[in-house]
Parts: C-alpha cells; structure tokens; sequence
C-alpha cells in the first residue's frame, strides 16, 4: 500500500507538470522507435552503396541517401537507440551520484554541505557541453566515454534539487521521531526521507533525458561522441554539414 500510494504521488506530480508529461510522452515514442527500428529499417543503416550516393528523397529512400550511399531514414531510426541508450544511462549515472551527494549535502549540513555545494557551484559556473568536452577530452572518444561525461555534467542539478527537499524535509516530525529512536543517519536518509522526494526527483530526471539526448547529438556534431560506422544523429549532422 505505501508502494502504490507512493507511485500515485509521483504520477501525479508528472501529470501536473507540463513539461514533464510532454517528455514523457517523447521518451515512450522514442523507446519504441529503439525497440521495433530494426524491424522497420528499410536498410541496413551500415550498408554502403557507392552507386546510390546523395538520392534525394523517393519512394525506396524516403529521406535519401548521405555520402556513402547509406539510407539516413534507416540510420536515424538506428540512431534513436543509440542516443536513448546514451541519454537513459547517463541519467543514471548522473541521478544516482547527484542524490547521494545531495543527500549527504542537505542531511549534514555545516561543513559537509559547504564543501559539497561549492563544487557543484563551480561545475554549474560552466556551461555543460563545455564542461562535457573537456571531460571527453580527457576521458577520449567513445560511446562510453560520452554516458561518463554528460553523467558526470548533470550531477549539480539533482544534487542541488535533493539537498533543498532533504533540508525542509529533514525538520519534519517523522524525521525527528526516527533519530530518537535510534536510527541510523543512512537509515533516515534513504528510509524516511528520500522516498518522499522521490517524486520531484523523477520528475527532473524525464526532463534530464532529453537534455542528456542533445547533449549526445552535440558530442557526436563535434566528432567526440560515437564514432563511425555507428549511426548517430550529431555524428550524422556534423559529417553531413560540408555537403550542404
């Protein structure tokens, strides 16, 4: 019962916020594009036909073809799981570091909570995608190496959303009669308070998502994100801006 009135917190915290359902509703078609592209790609989006170079859109190419011959509708559509797969797990990454620190961050207080924020401060003193390409630049090119590094840029906003809830949250009378009974910091922390902010905090993550997918596309524009033959729509853009 607690689980089922918890979801029906966090629904309807995503029902209220526009933004948030919106996203929502772009995740889920873009999660079965990812599922069911393969099946309907009318090409393999690797196969390469030096013959059939810049088609323009028609009845077998219904967005043409690039400079290697290869179908782009079927490469967008490989591309969707692809940059889903980037955009989910980096959210991950970045939800579940950016909670803990938060937590910690709001919980402590003093200190701790001094420390911890003024990083966060300075990482949100630069933009993401600058502080991502200098993450890549040190981490190196890759798909794995773009999840680590737009993770690792988020971390701020949800550490900074978790610490706001954990501090008004912390003064309540549950949280209060928890510590008189001896419980745990830890047990406080991830028992009695965080699973009533769980609902803001799903909520910025459906929204992260689709930061997290342009952030991909801007790593793949630049070259630094996933490298050929792969399909990716940055990587896309970025290899097909000199034949325009």
């Amino acid at each position: 019962m607690e689980r089922e009135s918890t979801l029906k917190q966090i629904w309807g915290s995503l029902s209220q916020n526009k933004g948030a359902m919106a996203g929502l509703v772009i995740i889920v078609i873009l999660a079965i594009i990812a599922v069911i592209g393969d099946s309907i790609a009318p090409y393999d989006p690797e196969y390469s036909d030096m013959t059939a170079c810049f088609v323009a859109p028609c009845a077998e190419h219904i967005f043409g073809t690039d400079q290697l011959g290869r179908d782009i509708f079927s490469r967008v559509l490989s591309g969707t799981r692809i940059s889903l797969t980037v955009g989910i797990i980096a959210v991950s990454i970045s939800l579940t570091i950016g909670t803990v620190v938060g937590a910690l961050a709001g919980y402590c207080g003093g200190k701790v909570d001094m420390v911890i924020m003024r990083i966060m401060d300075m990482m949100l003193a630069v933009p993401s995608i600058l502080l991502a390409i200098t993450f890549m630049a040190a981490l190196g090119k890759g798909i794995d190496k773009a999840v680590i590094a737009i993770g690792l840029v988020s971390i701020p906003e949800y550490a900074r959303i978790v610490r706001g809830s954990v501090l008004s949250m912390k003064q309540n009378e549950f949280v209060q009669a928890a510590r008189v009974m001896g419980n745990k910091d830890s047990v406080i922390i991830f028992k009695h308070i965080l699973p009533n902010i769980l609902s803001s905090i799903i909520v910025r993550a459906t929204l992260g998502i689709s930061t997290a997918v342009l952030d991909t596309a801007a790593l793949g524009f630049l070259g630094l994100g996933v490298q050929p033959p792969a399909a990716e729509w940055g990587d896309m853009l970025g290899r097909s801006r000199s034949f325009i």
